[in-house]
Formats: structure tokens, sequence, C-alpha cells
């Protein structure tokens, strides 16, 4: 919780202050009568007073302006708030090395159970394309606030070849940045979320796999259009190929690389579970937007409650109101 005005929260001096003199009150007031009075003819004559019970009232007085004094400060708090606008390119590796089964029952299969889970927690204004990549990046859905379609792609998906990566971040940022501005003449957001196992192996127009990443993720930065990505797979993957058992490790690093340099950021996930969990750190950032709302209401209640109380149990135990 956040306050507009911090500064007023200095007048809860105030009802600390009334609850030292309030403490001082009492304790003075025991010792006069202790002074001044017969014990045992007070105890006959005096009418029983409440024990405890007297100081209830007081407390929540003190409670009520204390109350007062929060909501005075303007309170603030935050939530998330569904957004009703923007655009999520979802790219998925289906390069070789995702039929390894390192993750149960194999990376690809998880992985398009993830995806599936993800695309349907997300708010049903935003709009979702797929694109898959192994040997080139193809766009199997362009962005469409009609997710069935996006669903029914990613439950098509299939093993191919290499890794372009580099492609895949161009295709994406194309879609994205293609879409037409909203009524407002203004573009809704973009973001990528590109899951891979391993490091790029094609590059094109004459660059080495490395420098066509490179390349596409200036062209992402520059543009606005951050990239999530997520390092899918254990470093003891293999897959087998001719008879052969070939090593794929995941490569986080390159990952990393891509989500730092568009202004991303970036997730390692080793397990079907551990994938979930990262898609739903994405969905909420992707996905929602943290909102501050004002609370002063909620604070002016609480006061009016607390004097309501106040005066209903110094009418219970003391016979009047304060």
């Amino acid at each position: 919780m956040n306050f507009e005005e911090p500064w007023r929260l200095a007048i809860l001096a105030a009802p600390l202050a009334l609850l030292l003199a309030y403490v001082v009150a009492q304790r003075s007031r025991r010792k006069y009568a202790l002074r001044f009075t017969s014990v045992d003819l007070l105890a006959s004559v005096a009418p029983k007073r409440p024990g405890w019970q007297r100081h209830v009232s007081a407390v929540l007085m003190l409670a009520a302006v204390s109350a007062l004094v929060f909501g005075f400060a303007k309170p603030t708090a935050t939530k998330k708030v569904a957004r009703q606008r923007g655009t999520v390119l979802l790219a998925i590796d289906t390069s070789g090395s995702m039929a390894a089964t390192d993750v149960t029952p194999s990376r690809l299969v998880a992985a398009q159970t993830a995806a599936r889970r993800f695309i349907t927690g997300l708010p049903a204004g935003l709009k979702v394309g797929l694109l898959q990549f192994d040997t080139t990046a193809r766009v199997l859905v362009a962005p469409t606030s009609d997710h069935t379609p996006v669903i029914a792609a990613v439950d098509a998906l299939s093993i191919g070849g290499g890794t372009a990566t580099g492609s895949a971040i161009d295709s994406a940022l194309a879609a994205a940045t293609s879409l037409p501005a909203g009524a407002d003449g203004k573009k809704a957001p973009a973001a990528v979320v590109l899951m891979s196992d391993g490091s790029p192996t094609i590059g094109q127009a004459g660059q080495t796999p490395e420098e066509t990443v490179a390349a596409a993720t200036a062209a992402a930065k520059k543009a606005g259009v951050p990239i999530d990505t997520i390092a899918f797979g254990t470093s003891g993957g293999t897959v087998t190929i001719q008879g052969e058992s070939v090593p794929v490790p995941a490569d986080p690093q390159a990952m990393a690389k891509i989500a730092s340099g568009s202004g991303g950021k970036s997730f390692t996930a080793t397990t079907g579970n551990q994938l979930n969990a990262v898609y739903d750190q994405i969905r909420r950032t992707v996905g929602f937007d943290t909102v501050r709302t004002d609370v002063t209401e909620w604070f002016i209640g609480l006061a009016l409650l607390l004097a309501v109380l106040t005066a209903g149990a110094a009418l219970v135990w003391m016979q009047r109101i304060p």
C-alpha cells in the first residue's frame, strides 16, 4: 500500500498522544483513589464499575481516529487488470532436439501442453499469434482475439529440422508491427514469447546464426517489442539420429542474451511443471496491467464502523455515549 500524501501520516502522533494521556490519567486516578479512600468502605458503598470493559470504548475511539488519519493520507493499492488491447506472439521451437525425452513425455509435448494452458488463461481481448520455427520460421496463426484456432495450431505442431531463431524473431516482429492502430491512433502494446531448447543453428542473408539473432534482437529493441525467452530442457537431453544418441543440451545463455538485448525477461524450465509456472509469470506481465486504485473509502468506512462500536461499547458498559 502507498499514500499520495504520506506527510499527513504525521498526524498519527495525535492519537498516540491521546493514548499516552489516557494511560497516565488512569494511573493517576488509581493512585488518587488509593490515597484518599478507604478501600474497605469504598467496596461496600460504591457501585460496581466495569473492569477492563471500560477501556474498550477508548481503544475503539483511538482506532477510529487512526483510520481517519490513514484515509486523510490518500491510500492507494495496486491490482491487476486484464488488458483489453494488446498482442502476444508465441514462437515455439519445433527443431529436432524438441523430440528429446529428458522432459516427460517429450520436450515438444510438454511445450504444447504448457502453451495451450498459457493461451487459455490470457484475457479474451488480447490478440494472440503463433509461430513455429525449425529450419524456417512460419506464422501459423496471425494475431487474433479468437484464441480457439491458436490452440488448435499448437496441438498440430510437429518436429522439423534446425533452429532458425533469428528468422523466428524477425517473423514475430513483422507480425506484431503490421497490426493497424486503434481508434485512438495508437498501436496496442505487443510482446513476443520465444520458447526454445537450444542454440540457433541457421542464419540468413549470409550471416551466422548468432549474427542473425543479434540483428533481429536489435530490431525488436528498436521497435519497442520486448522478447520474453524460455530456455526449455535439461543439459542431459539426447535424441537418436541414425541409431546414434546425440546430445541436445538446453542453452539458457543464448535465450538470456535475446531477452536482455530486447528489453524482455529470461526464464528457464527443465520440467513441464516449471514451464507452466514460467508461463504463469509471463501471463501476468503480458496479459494484465498493474493499476493503482484509491482505497480512501475503505478507511473512512472502517472509521465509521469503529465509531459506532465505540458508542455501543460505552452504552453497554458505561451506560452513556461519549
